[in-house]
């Protein structure tokens, strides 16, 4: 089954082909698809998570079509003692409340599960795209990297049936990963 992989010179691989399946993020109790995937493949993953609320960038504030402060989920991804990623969460705050994601620890399966109990099931599919961004210097500091330096980010951004984003999430990914997708050949 498609899964992170921890390679054996400590890369990652993120196979994005099942991550956000509920019975993947939510298996032996995993508090969403990071966890999961980290154990599976041997890691010993951990977070270390903020919540807050704020203004979302202005992009991310487009692609939720909101003004003001929304919920803002900042989390530092560790396996082990090595962080490999800084995953940043917006999410409109009447969603937030609705899905009670605004404590700390989220239960199993994470937000995702929590958004779908409370009526914001993000449907079928997911979007995320792929690009390379140069490291803040808060980045840099915390990824052993220099400022400026490219990083590969995924931008994931989830969104109901109807079309509503209720979700849009940054992974600034450190160096090392390697992201695997597949698509339809018809």
């Amino acid at each position: 089954m498609a899964q992170n992989t921890i390679t054996e010179t400590g890369g990652i691989l993120r196979d994005a082909r099942s991550r956000y399946r509920t019975a993947q993020r939510e298996a032996d109790g995993a508090h969403g698809a990071y966890e999961s995937e980290t154990r599976r493949s041997g890691g010993t993953p951990r977070a270390e998570v903020s919540v807050s609320r704020a203004e979302a960038p202005a992009d991310v504030a487009e692609l939720l079509g909101t003004e003001g402060p929304v919920v803002v989920r900042a989390r530092r991804m560790f396996d082990g003692a090595r962080l490999v990623q800084l995953a940043d969460t917006w999410i409109p705050a009447d969603v937030a409340e609705a899905a009670g994601i605004e404590q700390v620890d989220t239960g199993a399966g994470g937000i995702i599960s929590r958004m779908r109990e409370a009526g914001f099931d993000q449907g079928t599919e997911a979007v995320e795209d792929v690009d390379q961004r140069p490291a803040t210097a808060d980045q840099a500091a915390a990824l052993g990297v220099e400022e400026g330096a490219l990083l590969l980010t995924v931008t994931h951004v989830g969104a109901t049936a109807e079309g509503r984003v209720v979700e849009v999430t940054r992974h600034t990914l450190a160096p090392g990963w390697t992201l695997r997708y597949a698509v339809p050949l018809d």
